[in-house]
């Protein structure tokens, strides 16, 4: 309608719960221990979520002028890869890089891998060779420094983050419940409790839950056409949550593995197994 605004919105609905607010049920503000552990948690997820954003800049980067080093070590973004790449941003810089020097670097950087200097060695000079000149390598060189200088301290941050959350789930007076599902974790669980608060009367039913965590399809009915889609609208922070708590546990419960397995079995694929799973966790909760 033309006469549809915001303001026009907010004034019916202050109206209504001025006229009809006893008959709603009053929301619970979270306490000041959820709340904080919202905060951690959240902050963290955003700074993941840029970290995986560069480290994906970073591989794509190597892989088109030096795919050798993208794959010496096995996370792009792991402490020592970015100390590797700092040392050496390109194959130039590599050139006389033997098991010896490699073997001194390692030691430095307390490398505690299963390969072992030989291995990995042949890991970097086995894969392919970048086609790029030496102007261009140069030139991505300094990009991988500038990558390598950014994603450091964003690790280290992280790692910070993820401790504070450890401690402060462990203290968190539902902390242990939630930990004490399998393969919850300390940061998965306190992902959970984060977004589900500690107020056991914000959802009156599982179908209110598995609603708001995005895990419950939402069926569209217009005369005798009937279909089920992919619910959109939710809380996303709590539905990846779920999800990934769900799909972790089933290797850890055989009543979960079971939930996934007769899943699959009607040909659902993996995504929406897992959320099947975690749909049924949503009773539990």
């Amino acid at each position: 309608a033309q006469s549809k605004s915001d303001p026009r919105d907010a004034f019916i609905l202050a109206d209504l719960l001025r006229t009809d607010g006893h008959r709603f049920r009053s929301l619970h503000p979270l306490s000041d221990e959820t709340r904080a552990l919202c905060a951690l948690v959240r902050a963290r997820d955003d700074l993941v979520g840029q970290r995986v954003a560069l480290a994906n800049q970073l591989r794509a980067l190597l892989e088109s002028f030096w795919p050798g080093a993208a794959v010496i070590f096995a996370e792009v973004d792991s402490a020592i890869t970015l100390s590797f790449l700092a040392r050496y941003p390109t194959p130039h810089s590599a050139q006389h890089l033997g098991e010896k020097r490699l073997a001194a670097f390692l030691a430095r950087q307390a490398y505690c891998g299963r390969r072992s200097t030989a291995e990995l060695l042949d890991r970097l000079r086995s894969a392919p060779a970048g086609l790029a000149k030496e102007a261009e390598r140069e030139a991505k060189g300094d990009v991988v420094r500038a990558l390598v200088v950014v994603l450091e301290p964003l690790v280290g941050q992280i790692q910070q983050l993820s401790a504070a959350i450890e401690h402060a789930i462990a203290a968190h007076a539902d902390g242990a419940i939630l930990m004490s599902f399998p393969r919850a974790g300390r940061i998965n669980a306190a992902q959970i409790l984060a977004e589900l608060g500690d107020d056991r009367l914000r959802f009156p039913s599982e179908e209110h839950l598995a609603a708001e965590a995005g895990v419950a399809p939402v069926t569209y009915e217009s005369g005798k056409h009937r279909g089920v889609g992919f619910r959109w609208a939710c809380n996303k922070r709590l539905r990846l949550a779920l999800t990934t708590f769900a799909d972790n546990s089933r290797h850890a419960s055989p009543w979960a593995a079971d939930v996934y397995t007769r899943a699959r079995s009607r040909r659902c694929a993996h995504p929406h197994a897992v959320r099947v799973l975690a749909r049924a966790w949503v009773r539990v909760l």
